[in-house]
């Protein structure tokens, strides 16, 4: 049997995917470094528990031992991520996260950390989540349709709150402003400075571009060279985040961070199941030729957390036990376009041509 191991198993998102696994007739080690949360989550579910931190590289490479793939689940992934995959380089245990963080897709995809892996024999795949499983996929089947494209807009849209480390990520990424993939570079530029309209199935809204993580990973599933990420936002909150903008460097300030991260600790639990059951996500994905032609594609999806867990665990399914190519991959890069369609709760892609 396979040995494998969620680690941040205790936070919002970590817990919905061990529940899940659970519920899946699936049997990881629960792993984190709150010892009583970890332990009390492993007692109820009837699994293994393992309790470290990461800040010691060889006490991780002695706690991944014998595991054939971790997913990691601790977030910010600008602080875990690196760690964790040193460690899973050392213990050649494939590696599977739940970010969104261009930075860190960026660290994982250089060809440098890609020949590390191919050279140990595993998988890097971050993003297995819904950072970046609907949209990554969406680009794969865009990539499909039209070969030719030369940009690529992706959109989602999403109802059910944050999560705490979600809203940590944001709020440590307040400073940055937003991104693009120009030309094949990664440009920032001010957030609410760029909009357009997008249609989600139910006519055109005003979107505003944001640093989400396909920026990174649509380039390396498909290569197409221009690459923007888009939110709904009504007028008045684009002006508002063009406002937010001015005041990033003192958002980015020490003393500032520390208190909205305390605030985050204090007032954000992430939604319960009432609300995951009623906000599904819509995927839209548009590209574009050289000539003009575009190709647009839509998806509606199972809410976002909810899909975190299906989408991961359902990558952890087809991983375990399997004879795989090495090296740093996307979702949709590993298993294809189908990969989304194939979770309980998402449709099938409606092309509009």
């Amino acid at each position: 049997m396979s040995t494998w191991m969620i680690y941040g198993a205790n936070g919002y998102t970590g817990e919905l995917i061990a529940r899940q696994a659970v519920r899946d007739g699936m049997t990881p080690v629960l792993a984190g470094r709150n010892e009583e949360a970890i332990n009390k989550l492993a007692g109820e579910l009837g699994l293994e528990s393992s309790v470290f931190s990461l800040n010691d590289p060889a006490t991780v490479a002695e706690k991944l031992k014998g595991m054939e793939l971790v997913l990691h689940c601790a977030g910010p992934f600008s602080k875990t991520s690196r760690q964790m995959v040193e460690g899973c380089l050392t213990a050649c245990a494939h590696y599977l996260d739940i970010t969104g963080e261009i930075g860190v897709f960026e660290m994982i995809h250089a060809p440098e950390m890609s020949k590390r892996a191919a050279d140990k024999g595993i998988v890097l795949c971050p993003g297995v989540g819904f950072d970046v499983i609907p949209t990554d996929c969406t680009a794969h089947k865009l990539k499909e349709l039209m070969p030719s494209a030369v940009s690529l807009s992706l959109g989602f849209s999403f109802l059910a709150g944050m999560s705490p480390g979600t809203t940590k990520t944001m709020v440590e990424g307040l400073s940055s402003g937003s991104a693009e993939r120009k030309d094949g570079k990664i440009v920032p530029f001010p957030m609410g400075t760029k909009k357009r309209t997008l249609d989600f199935g139910k006519g055109q809204q005003p979107v505003t571009a944001i640093p989400w993580g396909d920026v990174s990973t649509a380039y390396y599933t498909t290569k197409i060279p221009n690459i923007t990420t888009w939110i709904p936002l009504s007028e008045t909150q684009i002006r508002g985040a063009r406002v937010m903008s001015l005041f990033a460097p003192v958002l980015g300030t020490k003393p500032v961070q520390k208190q909205l991260l305390k605030w985050v600790d204090r007032s954000v639990k992430g939604p319960d199941e009432r609300a995951r059951e009623n906000a599904p996500s819509y995927i839209v994905g548009e590209a574009k030729a050289e000539d003009g032609r575009t190709v647009t594609v839509r998806i509606k999806t199972t809410n976002a957390y909810t899909l975190t867990a299906l989408g991961s665990l359902e990558v952890v399914r087809r991983m375990l036990g399997r004879d795989l190519p090495s090296g740093s991959f996307t979702p949709a890069g590993l298993f294809g376009s189908g990969l989304v369609e194939s979770l309980k709760g998402s449709g099938k892609f409606e092309v509009v041509e």
